[in-house]
């Protein structure tokens, strides 16, 4: 490794660094992780994410509250109106036209996790939530320059926000046992495609081992 190249390197602490990081928890719904929802209807696996991703992504979110770290909630609102003809046209080629997401609904309410009064809510109608969303204001307005993606699905709108934001020079991060998809096999292959293209994959106990001993000094 190069000297030059050694600079560039970015120590995972310095991209948790609570002053300028952000834990985005994208689209923890009914639809995506309950009995009954729509990624039930369709024979996804819910027992890691109900068992395992949403506990751990409940202790994160703790964690970063206490230490100081902006949390963000994106949540997907899929309204008729809100869809394009590319959208139905894939809905309708592979038999996936049952409504989801719906506003007001209870499919399209969060499962488990909650916002807390003054914490972003992100509305989005496409897999990135940085497409037509108010998030990169946010982020501005917060001076966030690296993010820390938790959520569902890993293989869809984790994976599709934290490419979105790598391509305008964000820091992206996935927590792997954050994260859940409709089987483990899509969850991994995108985990595989994130570390190589994109960003980091850690646990979460290597987040709030970081954030802790930043607290202590």
């Amino acid at each position: 490794m190069s000297a030059d190249t050694a600079e560039l390197l970015l120590e995972l602490d310095q991209k948790l660094d609570p002053r300028h990081c952000a834990l985005v928890v994208i689209d923890v719904q009914n639809d995506f992780a309950a009995d009954g929802g729509f990624f039930d209807s369709v024979g996804a696996d819910l027992k890691p994410i109900q068992n395992e991703r949403v506990p751990a992504l409940l202790r994160l979110i703790a964690e970063a509250r206490k230490a100081g770290v902006l949390v963000i909630f994106v949540q997907a609102i899929y309204d008729p109106h809100d869809l394009s003809e590319p959208m139905r046209e894939r809905n309708a080629r592979l038999g996936m036209e049952r409504p989801r997401c719906l506003t007001g609904s209870w499919g399209a309410d969060f499962f488990q996790v909650r916002p807390k009064a003054g914490e972003p809510i992100v509305i989005k109608h496409r897999y990135s939530a940085m497409v037509n969303t108010t998030l990169k204001s946010i982020l501005e307005q917060h001076g966030i320059r690296s993010l820390l993606l938790t959520g569902i699905a890993t293989d869809t709108c984790v994976e599709s926000l934290g490419r979105d934001a790598y391509f305008i020079d964000y820091y992206v991060t996935v927590a792997a046992d954050c994260c859940g998809a409709a089987s483990e096999q899509d969850h991994l292959g995108a985990l595989k495609r994130f570390t190589r293209d994109y960003g980091q994959v850690v646990v979460s106990a290597e987040v709030i081992d970081i954030w802790n001993a930043n607290a202590a000094a």
